[in-house]
């Protein structure tokens, strides 16, 4: 590595990008979506900008995520996507190619790892580093993943859930599953389909989640309006909603993670279990800050689970540690050709 090529850790996500600079921390945080404009091919925004336009766009522009469940699902807007945040990372005036280190999920292929590198490459990065998103979160989230003691790190972000017990700076058993905070929006955007009759968009469904959704049913519901379109008569209507509802709207998405946990558990050697059972499990991802997301882990499985803190930012931040301490975390990276 040069002395002059700058670092970027990049944390490509399903729905939204983050671009960390070692001594800045994360300069970027935008939804990984491209407006493309069908006629000329051309792609018209990224980021910020890109989002404004889904579900607004005149038939001509479609705006779309080139990620779908952690992985390149097409790879031409993907390679331009992570030009625009390269780019915009390092201002117009750089000249030195950047060494990037980027996230992607456990349960990758090598066909799959091959196209984010390449993507890179071709965006402009020097040297490419691909590590996977369990270890990167445990290093974000503080977790000392050298040492001989087993650690247990669920990644829940927008596409998938990544579970993993770490120990001794490896994976040692892990599982990948696709459903996570955009599975839960549909959930709830299909129940209130169904009971209420009412159409409403991606971002609403989100709203929903954050302000009043919950991992298990509370003594005091929270409630909210909830606008959109009657499925019948077409017009405007509003209605309003409680949480406990929306847990019983998203109940099998939720058990579809714990089902993970568990998988992942029954795989687990005994010595490491019982390190688990001492340190707990660590939620980290945008999605983990569902409302007593932890309480309900340790319904399901009697292991106490805690918040990482920062979770949303676990990820970025392992990749900014892991590009600065590139030679200690050689054996978890998977080098860059």
């Amino acid at each position: 590595m040069s002395f002059f090529s700058p670092k970027l850790g990049i944390d490509l996500g399903t729905t939204n990008t983050l671009v960390f600079f070692p001594g800045k921390g994360v300069i970027l945080n935008e939804p990984s979506v491209v407006a493309v404009s069908e006629q000329e091919n051309k792609i018209l925004a990224v980021g910020n900008e890109a989002k404004a336009m889904i579900g607004r766009t005149p038939e001509s522009i479609i705006a779309y995520r080139p990620m779908r469940d952690g992985v390149i699902a097409d790879y031409r807007v993907t390679e331009a996507m992570l030009r625009y945040f390269i780019d915009k990372a390092l201002g117009k005036w750089n000249i030195f190619r950047p060494d990037v280190l980027i996230s992607v999920p456990a349960g990758i292929t090598s066909t799959e790892r091959r196209a984010v590198i390449e993507a890179a490459t071709k965006a402009g990065a020097k040297n490419a580093y691909v590590v996977k998103e369990p270890i990167l979160a445990a290093i974000g989230a503080g977790i000392p993943i050298h040492e001989a003691v087993g650690h247990m790190i669920v990644d829940i972000g927008g596409g998938t859930t990544d579970v993993a017990v770490i120990s001794l700076g490896g994976i040692v058993a892990c599982t990948s599953v696709k459903c996570a905070g955009n599975k839960i929006d549909a959930a709830i955007t299909d129940y209130i389909k169904k009971t209420f009759n009412l159409a409403i968009g991606d971002k609403t469904a989100e709203d929903i989640k954050v302000q009043i959704g919950s991992a298990v049913p509370l003594d005091e519901e929270l409630s909210m309006i909830v606008k959109g379109r009657d499925f019948i008569s077409g017009l405007p209507r509003s209605t309003e909603v409680k949480t406990n509802e929306i847990v019983k709207a998203i109940s099998r998405e939720l058990r579809d993670m714990i089902k993970a946990i568990k998988d992942v558990l029954q795989e687990t050697p005994p010595e490491l279990s019982a390190d688990i059972i001492d340190q707990g499990i660590t939620l980290t991802g945008g999605s983990s800050q569902l409302r007593n997301l932890p309480e309900l882990v340790f319904r399901r499985t009697g292991v106490k689970a805690r918040m990482a803190d920062d979770a949303y930012f676990c990820v970025a931040k392992g990749t900014g540690l892991a590009l600065e301490h590139l030679d200690v975390y050689k054996r978890t990276i998977i080098s860059k050709k």
